[in-house]
C-alpha cells in the first residue's frame, strides 16, 4: 500500500489537559482560532492551531460579534471519522458542549449534515437549516477512562465542521442517576421561565456554565401553546438553591405564573421519543397575603395516580425562596411533549414554574470487543499517522486501516498496514483478534519470527511479504481450517516448509527466502498464483485459468523452484501489490447441474433470466440464476458483472457464491434465501406484523447503504422492488439482483442509453434525463416503504380508485390530508404504535420526491426507520411490563401527526412508581 501522509490521514488528537485552564475543570476550544483570548464572560480559549488535520475557516454572521465564532475547523465529506481526545477525571461528571455555526464557509450554500460521537457511541446528528444559526448539542457522562474521544463523521451532505468544544466539570452528585454506568444524558431542554431577556443564563451566574435558555426566545418548535393568563413574576431577593442539581439563583428569581389557574405549553424534545430524565424547579418568590395558598398538580387526564400528589412550593421547600425540585428520573416521553400544571378547588393563586430540565438517556456502546488488543498495537507505534486516529477502532465507522463486521459488538475481520514502516517484531496482540479474516503486513521492515494465529480460525489471507522476519514458518498455520492465501515471499525465513501447506487448498507464495526448503509433498499438484492488483479482463483470466485447474482436482500453492519459470498468465503476483481483489469461484457445469438435478425446480424469474434451486454435495443449498442469451452485451459484460459481485460482501445483501461460463452459457450462483422475497409476503397468504416489516425495511436499507457509501465507486442498484428483497430462514431481509447494477462514476451521474428499471418503482426524473444518481435507489425504496405500510402493489388498477394507479400519488393524498388510517394495511389488525407508522410515511413521501436533490440519503432514511423500530420496542416494553419499576415504553398515540399530548384522554405515561410523587430530590 502506497503511502500518503497528509492526504490519506484523517485523524487529529489533541489532547487538552484541564488543570491548565484557569477555571478548573473548563476546557474551552475555539475551533480553527489563532490565538488564546478571554471572552466577555470571562471563559478562556484557546486554539486548535496544534492540529495538523482538516482546514480552517473564518467566517462572518450578521449580529454574531463573539470570537470563537468568527472561525471553525472542517474536514472531508467522506466515510471517515475525525476524532478530539481529551484528558478527563475518572469518576468524575462532565458537562460536554459542541456547537456548530455554517456561516457558509464552503461559499456553496450547502447546508451539511453529519454525526457526532462519544467514543463508540452515536451521540446526535447535526443537520444545519439556516446559515447564522447555531447548533449546539450536550450530553452529561460520568468518565470511566483517563481519556474522551469526540467524533465526526458520516457527512450525509456538505462537509463536517465544528465551531467551538467545551468541558464543564461538576462537583459532587450533581445530576448523578442510577443508570450512569450505563447511559450518558443527552440534554434536550434547559428552560428559564420567566426570563426578563432573551439571552440566556450561563456563567458566571452558573458557575457550572450550563446554558439556561430563556422562555421568551421565539425558537422555533421550542415551545408553543402558552395558556391564557400566563405572566412573568420576579424577585430581587435571594434564593437558597442547595440541593441536588443547583440552579442558578438568577434562573430561579424569576417564573411564571398562572393567573387564570392553569399554565400550559407544548415543547419538541430534541432526540425523543425514548426514556428520559425530567426535572422542574419550584421557588416560591411572592408574598402570599394570609387567606392565600398556592396549590397545583400536574394535570395528565387518564393518569389518575400521577395527577394525586398537589404541588405546595412553600411547604415542599420549607420556605419562601428556597428551592424545590421534584421531578421523574425514568420517564418514557415522546417527541412532542404538552404538559399542563392546574390550580386546586382550594387554591387562590395559580401555579408557578421557574425552570425545567429534560434530559434523554442515551445507552452507551461497549464498543469493539477487540478494543483492548488493538490499543495495544497502537501503542507500540503511537509516534506514526496511522495510530493517531481515535475513539472506538469499529464504531461507529472504522479506523481507515481497519475493517470490522457488522455484529451490534463488532470485531475486526481486516488489518491492512501495508507499507506503514512498522519495525521490530509482530505483535502477538495480532493473534488475539479470533474475528480476524484478513492480515496485511506486507512491504514493511518487520523483524523476528511470525506469531502463532491458531486463535483465528477464521483467518483467510495472510500478508507477511517483503519483510526481514526470521525463523521457521510455523506450522501452526495447518491448523487455520479457512486459510486460502498465504504470502511470505522477500523474508529471511528458514528451516522446511511445513508439508501440510503444501498440501491444503492453498496460494501460497514463499519465494525470496534463500534458506526456506520445500520439503515432501503428495498428489499432484499446478503452480498458480491468482493476483491482487491488477485489472478486470486479467482477473477474469486468472479466475477462469484456476477454475478450470480446480474443476479437475488439483490444488493451489506456489513453490519457490517454479518462480522463475511460470507462465505469464500464472505469475500475477506483485512483490509491491497495493489492494487486494478477492477473486470469483467458478462453478463446472457438471456442478451447476448435478446440485439443480439438471434444473429441475424453478423457484423465480425476471427479465434477466431463470432461477433455479440446488443443493451442493456438502449440503449447501444455492440459488442459480441463468442467464437468457441477451442479459448481457457479451463475455465482456459478464465478466466485468463478475468482477464487481466477487467484491461485494455484507450482511444484508444476497451473497454471491460464483459463476460458471461454458460456451454460451452463463450463470451466477447465489446463497439461497428460504422464506422467498418481500413481495410473497405481503401479497400472498404469509402476513407478517409491523415490527417485521420494519426489521426487513432496516436490513434491506443497510444493504442498499453499503452499496451507496460502502463502495468505491459508489454502487446504484438501478431495479430495488420488493421483489428484489429476499428473506432467509430468521426473516432477515437481503437485497438481492445486482444484474442491473452500474458503477457510479467518482459519485457523479451516470449517464446511460437504456433506462432500465421496473414501472412502479421507476424514478421519474431518471426516466426522464437519463441520468442515474443514487437518488434513484431512494425513490424506489419510498415505494416499497410505502408497500410496507399499505399492503398494496406499486401499480394496481383496482387498489386505488378511479383516476389513480400509482401506490404514490394514492399515499401522497392521504398523508397529506392527515388521513394515515386510510392507507395502512387491514391485515396489521392494529397492532402497532401510530407514531412509527407516520414516521415511515413522511419519510417515505420524502423519498419519491419528484426531483433527486429533494430526497434524503438512503443513510437518513435507516436512521427513521432504526428510529420507527424504537419507538415499536418501547411500545412493546410497556405493554409487557405494565406498572413495573423501571418501563423504558413509547406511548400508543392516535393523533394523526404521531405525537402525543400528555393532556389527552387516550394516552398512558410510563414512570417508576417510587418516584411518581413529586418530593425533593
Amino acid at each position: 500500500m502506497e503511502i500518503k501522509p497528509l492526504l490519506l490521514s484523517f485523524f487529529f488528537l489533541l489532547l487538552l489537559d484541564a488543570s491548565k485552564a484557569q477555571m478548573p475543570g473548563f476546557v474551552s476550544f475555539d475551533c480553527g482560532g489563532k490565538e488564546n483570548f478571554t471572552d466577555e464572560i470571562g471563559l478562556e480559549w484557546t486554539p486548535d492551531i496544534k492540529l495538523i488535520y482538516g482546514e480552517t475557516a473564518g467566517i462572518s454572521v450578521t449580529n454574531e460579534t463573539r470570537k470563537q465564532y468568527q472561525t471553525l475547523r472542517h474536514f472531508p465529506a467522506d466515510s471517515r471519522k475525525y476524532c478530539y481526545t481529551l484528558n478527563v477525571i475518572s469518576r468524575s461528571r462532565y458537562l460536554l458542549r459542541a456547537t456548530f455555526l455554517y456561516g457558509n464557509f464552503d461559499n456553496n450554500n450547502v447546508y451539511p449534515k453529519f454525526d457526532i460521537s462519544l467514543g463508540a457511541t452515536y451521540w446526535s446528528t447535526i443537520v444545519i437549516s439556516d446559515a447564522s444559526t447555531i447548533e449546539v448539542r450536550e450530553l452529561i457522562f460520568l468518565a470511566l477512562s483517563p481519556t474522551i474521544s469526540v467524533c465526526l463523521s458520516n457527512a450525509t451532505t456538505g462537509q463536517p465542521f465544528i465551531s467551538t468544544l467545551e468541558l464543564r466539570q461538576f462537583n459532587g452528585s450533581i445530576y448523578y442517576t442510577d443508570f450512569e454506568e450505563l447511559y450518558y444524558l443527552s440534554v434536550s431542554a434547559r428552560i428559564n421561565f420567566g426570563a426578563d431577556s432573551e439571552a440566556p443564563v450561563r456563567y458566571p451566574d452558573d458557575p457550572f456554565d450550563r446554558i439556561w435558555d430563556s422562555d421568551s426566545l421565539k425558537k422555533a418548535n421550542y415551545l408553543v401553546d402558552v395558556a391564557a393568563g400566563t405572566e412573568k413574576v420576579s424577585t430581587r431577593k435571594p434564593i437558597y438553591v442547595n440541593s441536588k442539581e443547583v440552579p442558578p439563583q438568577k434562573v430561579m428569581q424569576t417564573a411564571v405564573e398562572g393567573t387564570n389557574g392553569s399554565l400550559t405549553y407544548r415543547l419538541n424534545l430534541d432526540g425523543f421519543p425514548g426514556f428520559g430524565w425530567a426535572v422542574t424547579y419550584f421557588a416560591e418568590i411572592e408574598d402570599l397575603g394570609p387567606d392565600e395558598t398556592r396549590k397545583f398538580r400536574l394535570v395528565l387526564p387518564g393518569n389518575a395516580d400521577l395527577s394525586k400528589p398537589a404541588v405546595n412550593i412553600e411547604e415542599n421547600a420549607q420556605g419562601k425562596y428556597r428551592l424545590y425540585e421534584p421531578g421523574f428520573t425514568n420517564l418514557s416521553l415522546p417527541f412532542v411533549l404538552s404538559f399542563r400544571f392546574g390550580k386546586t378547588s382550594d387554591s387562590k393563586r395559580g401555579p408557578l414554574l421557574n425552570a425545567m430540565e429534560i434530559n434523554k438517556y442515551l445507552e452507551k456502546n461497549d464498543g469493539s470487543l477487540d478494543g483492548a488488543s488493538i490499543a495495544k498495537i497502537v501503542s507500540y507505534y503511537s509516534s506514526s499517522n496511522w495510530a493517531q486516529e481515535g475513539g472506538d477502532p469499529c464504531l461507529p465507522v472504522p479506523w481507515s486501516w481497519v475493517q470490522c463486521n457488522s455484529d451490534p459488538q463488532p470485531k475486526i475481520v481486516k488489518i491492512t498496514l501495508s507499507g506503514k514502516n512498522l519495525t521490530g517484531n509482530i505483535p502477538s496482540d495480532f493473534a488475539k483478534l479470533t474475528g480476524l479474516v484478513e492480515l496485511w503486513l506486507d512491504n514493511n521492515s518487520l523483524s523476528g519470527p511470525i506469531p502463532d494465529f491458531t486463535g483465528c480460525i477464521d483467518l483467510k489471507i495472510i500478508h507477511l511479504e517483503n519483510n526481514q522476519l526470521t525463523g521457521e514458518l510455523p506450522s501452526s498455520l495447518m491448523n487455520l481450517p479457512n486459510l486460502r492465501e498465504l504470502y511470505v515471499q522477500n523474508n529471511m525465513l528458514s528451516g522446511t516448509m511445513p508439508s501440510g501447506l503444501l498440501n491444503k487448498n492453498l496460494i501460497l507464495n514463499y519465494s525470496g527466502n534463500i534458506n526456506l526448503r520445500k520439503g515432501s509433498k503428495s498428489g499432484s499438484h499446478m503452480n498458480i498464483i491468482i493476483g491482487s492488483s491488477v485489472g478486470a479482463g486479467v482477473l477474469l483470466i486468472a479466475t477462469i485459468t484456476s477454475c478450470l485447474f480446480l474443476s479437475k482436482g488439483k490444488k493451489r500453492y506456489f513453490e519457490q523452484d517454479q518462480l522463475d519459470h511460470s507462465p505469464p498468465v500464472q505469475r500475477l503476483v506483485s512483490s509491491k501489490s497495493k489492494a487486494h481483489t478477492e477473486a470469483a469461484y467458478c462453478f463446472t457445469f457438471s456442478e451447476i447441474e448435478d446440485s439443480t438435478r439438471k434444473f429441475e425446480k424453478k423457484i423465480g424469474s425476471g427479465g434477466f433470466g431463470v432461477v433455479y434451486y440446488g443443493k451442493m454435495k456438502d449440503g449447501k443449498e444455492i440459488a442459480v440464476k441463468v442467464l437468457t442469451s441477451n442479459s448481457f452485451q457479451g463475455k465482456r459484460e459478464f465478466s466485468n458483472e463478475v468482477t464487481l459481485l466477487s467484491r461485494i460482501h455484507h450482511r444484508n445483501l444476497v451473497q454471491f457464491l460464483g459463476y460458471s461460463q461454458e460456451g454460451e452459457r452463463c450463470m451466477l450462483v447465489y446463497e439461497f434465501m428460504h422464506n422467498g422475497t418481500l413481495k410473497e409476503h405481503l401479497y400472498g397468504h404469509k402476513s407478517i406484523n409491523w415490527f417485521k416489516r420494519l426489521q426487513i425495511a432496516e436490513d434491506a436499507a443497510k444493504g442498499i447503504e453499503y452499496l451507496h457509501t460502502g463502495c468505491v465507486p459508489a454502487i446504484i442498484h438501478r431495479d430495488l422492488k420488493s421483489s428484489n428483497i429476499l428473506l432467509d430462514k430468521h426473516m432477515r431481509a437481503k437485497v438481492s439482483d445486482f444484474g442491473l447494477s452500474k458503477l457510479a462514476v467518482d459519485g457523479a451521474s451516470h449517464v446511460s442509453s437504456i433506462v432500465r428499471g421496473t414501472v412502479g418503482y421507476l424514478d421519474p426524473e431518471y426516466y426522464i434525463s437519463q441520468q442515474l444518481t443514487d437518488k434513484s435507489d431512494v425513490y424506489s425504496f419510498g415505494v416499497i416503504l410505502l408497500e410496507l405500510i399499505s399492503g398494496h402493489e406499486a401499480i394496481s388498477n383496482e387498489s386505488f380508485g378511479v383516476n389513480c394507479r400509482n401506490i404514490v400519488q394514492w399515499a401522497k393524498l392521504h398523508i397529506e390530508s392527515g388521513d394515515i388510517q386510510g392507507i395502512i394495511d387491514p391485515s396489521l389488525h392494529e397492532e402497532f404504535d401510530i407514531q412509527s407508522i407516520w414516521k415511515i410515511a413522511e419519510k417515505a413521501l420524502m423519498c419519491v420526491q419528484p426531483h433527486g436533490h429533494m430526497r434524503p440519503s438512503i443513510s437518513e432514511v435507516l436512521k427513521e426507520i432504526q428510529d420507527a423500530i424504537t419507538i415499536e420496542r418501547e411500545a412493546a416494553g410497556a405493554a409487557r411490563e405494565g406498572n413495573s419499576d423501571v418501563s423504558r415504553t413509547s406511548i400508543h398515540s392516535s393523533l394523526n401527526q404521531g405525537s402525543m399530548d400528555l393532556g389527552g384522554t387516550d394516552n398512558c405515561l410510563s414512570f417508576d412508581e417510587s418516584i411518581a410523587r413529586p418530593a425533593a430530590r
